[in-house]
């Protein structure tokens, strides 16, 4: 396995999106503006980020100020497990995880760069994979995984891909039946995810307008979204 797991882990699932993406006619890790961008397609520029938003704030900055740029994020709908051999790097044997992921796990990336939307020239790409996530327990990893390594993610096929043009597109990821006002909790029970992504969800709509501060629920803010406040769209 060696000390190259690090610099793998996120290396084939950026290089299978960037394959499926692509277009007969696209270049490929072309130099735009100081950067490389993975897909150019005439004046548009597509960037695959399968790690942090904070790590391409600077690239974005500068490719959004004379470029239509799509931020593909991939979200695993569906993940097998892929346990290999630390001796020989041989596969011991995959299951299935129980976690599904969704659309509205953008959120958790978003709160890093929360008025990203904002940006006329931005479309946010969701992209729902299919994906191996394959790990190693060499002992070399994290703590809080005994010690297992995460050795890569593999692409193995994308469902679907969910475009998020501008702020108010965000509120699709909401339930149409949202009680008004709301506390993050009560979010959380209504969109069937955990608390901590709907604490992000709040923040992200409170950051970009979508929702307003509207009280306290004990010591819970309570928040409403602005569309329903106002009685017009944000």
């Amino acid at each position: 396995m060696g000390s190259n797991i690090g610099l793998e882990n996120e290396s084939a699932l950026h290089a299978g999106l960037k394959a499926y993406l692509a277009q007969p006619g696209d270049l490929l890790e072309s130099p735009v503006g100081g950067y490389v961008v993975d897909i150019v397609r005439g004046d548009l520029l597509i960037e695959v980020q399968t790690r942090h938003f904070g790590l391409i704030r600077a690239k974005l900055q500068a490719l959004l100020a004379d470029h239509p740029v799509e931020l593909v994020y991939p979200v695993a709908a569906v993940k097998w497990i892929v346990q290999l051999d630390p001796a020989d790097g041989h596969e011991l044997g995959r299951r299935r995880s129980p976690k599904r992921g969704q659309p509205a796990d953008l959120f958790d990336e978003l709160v890093r760069l929360p008025t990203l939307l904002d940006h006329p020239n931005l479309t946010i790409v969701v992209a729902m994979t299919q994906e191996e996530d394959v790990r190693c327990a060499d002992g070399r990893g994290s703590w809080r995984r005994r010690g297992v390594s995460l050795v890569e993610r593999r692409l193995l096929g994308v469902d679907r891909l969910v475009r998020f043009r501008g702020r108010a597109d965000l509120l699709a990821l909401l339930p149409t039946d949202l009680e008004q006002p709301f506390t993050a909790r009560s979010l959380a029970r209504q969109m069937g995810v955990r608390l901590p992504q709907a604490q992000r969800a709040a923040y992200c709509l409170r950051k970009l307008g979508l929702a307003t501060r509207a009280g306290m629920a004990g010591r819970a803010p309570l928040y409403r979204l602005v569309q329903a406040a106002e009685g017009e769209e944000p």
